[in-house]
């Protein structure tokens, strides 16, 4: 019997977000489960698109495998991931590990992106405990989501990597496949030689979309491997990470060190040769939301408020957008989801058909980006537990408490507004739909989100602008005072 332990510790960390991320919010569900030990990461994970649910249903279908769950966990994208919490989690996959017996392999289901306030590459600090642990000979597979920032110790202190390839992310489960893949290769003694590259500038998440060039182009070349390669992937990197590591790199995988070496200048070349094809496509807020009226085509326009994305560490509560969308005399728009859990408690207290006053959003620390005061109606209550039905969190349930629908009053305006007591990024339609409202039907959905929408709201869409409005997940990268990239590094 092959015995391989499974254990997932997932954060997307802005080093320039506005709150850190503490335990409690890798223990809380919102869009994904909350956290799962033993043979809960069996079933809590079941379903999902998610790399370990991938990873498992790959080896269950396997004769001879014996699986050890250890630890599932991930909190919403923030700022820095607090010590407390990255080592109250990292000790319960190191107690794992030390009461789980002998073991052949482990996989390990990470992101890539975490920074905590000790340690800037967090990957790499738990694979560096975990080895001290299980010394250095046993196996270890980790999958990485697309936007990783890898580092050389994730490659050195790993076996073997796999990346997601698409953004959105419709194909996490099958990443954890492919590394079930690798490691079973790693388990019959196969030797996987490494190679690594960074590349030396960084791109704006708005560019990293890969259903379109350069991206569509980059990602291709990973499905057809040259002869001797045996896996390779890129990672577009999270720009919204003021570290030394961040940025595009490359992992490849060879029959021979040669091999792979040709493998990773290969994939390296191209994308330094597409540098300048990786634009932002910024529109400010009022230039986006004119653009959006002036079409009348039967789909709505979608609006996406790509510095308010709360799947990068953003907010969600921002009001840019929807100041612009007011302002603008926006006719049957729809904003969605504005994180505000106090007015949440107020609508729900007025009950529906209600109105009152109150100043929206605008409640984190960040300097200069006030609330948007207003009186509303309340034209739907939830109690924010609902099922995703896009491609990208299929099999996920929203756990995000109480929520409404909004309509702002005594302006030129027709503007509705969905709003949530935890940050919800909107990728999926349900976010309107739980509510009773078409998405399909309006004239302008304004989405904080800044590419994952596109799975579920690209095929309604007459059009999809960027929006430049104000939030914690910089797109304009030549604007942003980094101090913490490597020498050299452009943006």
């Amino acid at each position: 019997m092959t015995r391989i332990a499974v254990a997932g510790f997932q954060h997307e960390t802005n080093t320039f977000g506005a709150t850190k991320a503490v335990y409690a919010e890798f223990v809380e569900a919102d869009a994904w489960p909350g956290l799962l030990e033993g043979e809960a990461v069996l079933q809590g994970t079941a379903g999902h698109n998610l790399p370990m649910a991938g990873f498992i249903e790959a080896a269950s279908a396997v004769h001879g495998v014996e699986l050890v769950p250890l630890l599932w966990c991930a909190a919403e994208p923030s700022a820095h991931v607090t010590d407390d919490a990255f080592d109250r989690i990292a000790g319960m996959i190191l107690t794992g590990l030390r009461e789980a017996g002998q073991l052949d392999g482990l996989y390990l289901d990470l992101h890539g992106a975490m920074v905590t306030e000790s340690h800037e590459d967090g990957e790499g600090e738990l694979l560096a405990r975990i080895r001290q642990a299980v010394g250095p000979d046993l196996p270890i597979a980790v999958s990485l989501d697309f936007h990783a920032n890898m580092t050389e110790a994730m490659v050195a202190l790993s076996s073997a990597l796999t990346i997601f390839r698409t953004y959105p992310h419709i194909d996490m489960d099958a990443t954890g496949a492919r590394a079930f893949t690798l490691l079973r290769r790693l388990l019959s003694g196969e030797v996987l030689h490494a190679t690594f590259r960074q590349a030396p500038f960084l791109v704006p998440l708005t560019a990293q979309y890969t259903g379109a060039e350069p991206c569509a182009g980059l990602y291709q070349l990973l499905e057809t491997p040259p002869a001797g390669v045996i896996s390779a992937d890129i990672a577009m990197g999270f720009p919204a990470a003021d570290i030394f590591d961040a940025g595009p790199s490359v992992v490849a995988y060879g029959e021979s060190q040669a091999a792979a070496e040709a493998e990773a200048h290969r994939l390296m070349a191209a994308i330094e040769a597409a540098e300048a094809a990786f634009d932002p496509q910024l529109l400010s807020a009022q230039e986006a939301v004119r653009a959006a009226m002036a079409l009348n085509g039967g789909k709505p326009v979608v609006l996406a408020d790509v510095q308010d994305n709360p799947g990068a560490g953003a907010t969600a509560d921002t009001t840019g957008l929807l100041t612009a969308l007011v302002n603008e005399g926006a006719q049957g728009a729809l904003l969605g989801m504005l994180d505000d859990h106090e007015v949440a408690e107020r609508a729900h207290a007025v009950g529906l058909n209600g109105t009152f006053e109150a100043e929206l959003g605008g409640k984190s620390v960040l300097p200069g980006l006030g609330p948007f005061k207003g009186r509303f109606e309340v034209e739907a209550l939830s109690d924010g537990h609902f099922p995703f039905t896009g491609e990208m969190y299929h099999g996920s349930v929203a756990e995000i408490g109480p929520t409404a629908l909004l309509r702002v009053l005594d302006v030129n305006a027709d503007v509705r507004v969905a709003i949530g007591s935890k940050r919800c990024q909107c990728l999926d339609q349900a976010v309107f739909s739980h509510l009773g409202v078409e998405p399909a039907k309006q004239r302008i959905l304004a989405v904080k989100s800044t590419v994952h929408f596109r799975a579920d709201f690209e095929p309604i869409a007459a059009r999809i602008l960027y929006a430049e409005a104000p939030g914690a997940n910089p797109c304009r990268l030549e604007t942003v005072d980094y101090k913490r990239l490597r020498p050299g590094v452009r943006r």
